[in-house]
């Protein structure tokens, strides 16, 4: 049964959250269990440091143990003090209070991380997938989760490019998976484009996900929690689907801003939380909605040096295109990762590819002004700005003008008023 607590026009306190969390694993007999909590990396913003110490204050007398793995996908390791600092932990506090908590990076990158508990078959894939795709896809996961009792989901809840709406059982697929679950969403999620997915709680690809989910035997529960500008509007502890499921509807609340008319440049200001383009491109796909045909957006992010610092080779040999100019090429590209082909025309967005001329005409320009030189720009078929050239604080009151400034982008969508409904 689901603890539902949210609201789209108050916070929740510290002493809000610790009531709540304390209620909800009283329904639970986790005397003496251990428990693994998957939780976000530094990419999510959210309270993970406050629900930590809460986690812990109020479970550590009755469990014989509670660890904590941080869902990366396939995001690079986080190092030992960014995890203190992601936590809110000093050095001190782990070496006493927290003394007996271990945390565990994923380890995507090595092959004896993983378990197949099974495999979805294309028959179902063809029916989940409304017919895109039919293959068979092994379920693949971190063998971590077997060493406990109760496994947890911990994280926030935001309209997301690949799935719709993040969070649940994401954090299983594609947070501590193997690598064809993450191939095979990020390609059907590229495949039905961004802005048909973005933002929407029911989809193809988030049915994948559940059907992935339901391979794991081992007992789980989730608390999702939705964020505004780090504190807790909602927070919601139950099993991964409904925990979810409430959570989502509040985000789509929250997490949505709309507006009348479609703008013709935005400049998107990338948070330093993001420090690759493959974690700021964010910034692009919660904006492209409201760029007008012919618009620009422009990433203004000039911290950011990579492409991707775990993807960089195959970013930079396949470039950024159009959905249709992989499809009309797939014996050219099939051998790449398709998360990669995905995550590439994902940031270039929509538009249209001519296989007889071989032209490819995208809707928008995509610009980076970044630390990214021009050269590596051009050579992957994106736009550059010198980011020296661009004063944020001046791009500011432009709407009219059919100017955006977005000062931190990458979590709320924009989208406009007309599709209101249609999420």
């Amino acid at each position: 049964m689901v603890s539902v607590y949210g609201y789209s026009d108050q916070l929740l306190s510290a002493s809000d959250a610790t009531e709540i969390l304390s209620a909800a694993f009283r329904q639970y007999d986790l005397t003496n269990k251990r428990l693994l909590f998957i939780i976000p990396d530094s990419t999510r913003s959210g309270p993970i440091g406050q629900v930590f110490r809460i986690l812990h204050e109020i479970l550590s007398d009755t469990v014989s143990g509670m660890d904590f793995l941080i869902a990366l996908g396939t995001h690079h390791q986080m190092s030992w003090k960014a995890i203190l600092s992601h936590l809110n932990i000093s050095e001190g506090e782990w070496n006493t209070t927290y003394e007996n908590v271990r945390v565990f990076n994923h380890r995507w990158d090595e092959q004896e991380t993983f378990t197949t508990i099974g495999t979805i078959p294309s028959c179902e894939i063809e029916e989940l997938s409304n017919g895109l795709l039919s293959i068979d896809v092994p379920v693949r996961l971190n063998k971590m989760i077997y060493d406990y009792d109760q496994v947890c989901i911990c994280g926030p809840v935001f309209p997301h490019e690949v799935v719709g709406i993040s969070g649940g059982n994401k954090y299983f697929f594609p947070g501590i998976s193997g690598q064809e679950v993450i191939d095979f969403t990020h390609w059907l999620g590229a495949l039905i484009t961004s802005r048909k997915v973005i933002g929407r709680k029911s989809t193809p690809v988030r049915a994948v996900i559940d059907r992935a989910a339901s391979y794991i035997d081992v007992p789980k529960m989730a608390i999702c929690y939705v964020v505004e500008e780090e504190g807790l509007a909602g927070l919601y502890v139950g099993t991964p689907e409904e925990a979810w499921s409430s959570a989502a509807d509040l985000s789509t609340d929250v997490h949505i801003h709309y507006v009348e008319n479609p703008f013709r440049k935005v400049l998107s200001v990338i948070p330093e939380m993001y420090d690759d383009m493959w974690t700021g491109a964010k910034g692009m796909y919660k904006l492209e909605p409201v760029i007008e045909d012919g618009g620009e957006v422009i990433i203004y992010a000039p911290h950011i040096t990579e492409f991707s610092y775990t993807h960089g080779g195959n970013i930079e040999e396949v470039g950024y295109h159009v959905r249709d100019y992989f499809v009309e090429q797939w014996d050219k590209f099939q051998h790449y990762p398709w998360g990669v082909l995905a995550h590439s025309t994902h940031f270039r967005g929509a538009g249209e590819y001519d296989p007889d001329q071989q032209k490819e005409s995208p809707r928008i320009d995509v610009t980076l002004a970044t630390g990214i030189s021009q050269d590596k720009c051009e050579q992957v078929n994106l736009g550059y700005r010198d980011p020296d050239s661009i004063d944020p604080g001046e791009w500011k009151g432009l709407e009219d003008e059919g100017i955006l400034l977005v000062e931190k982008a990458g979590e709320l969508l924009y989208r406009l008023q007309s599709e209101k409904n249609e999420h």
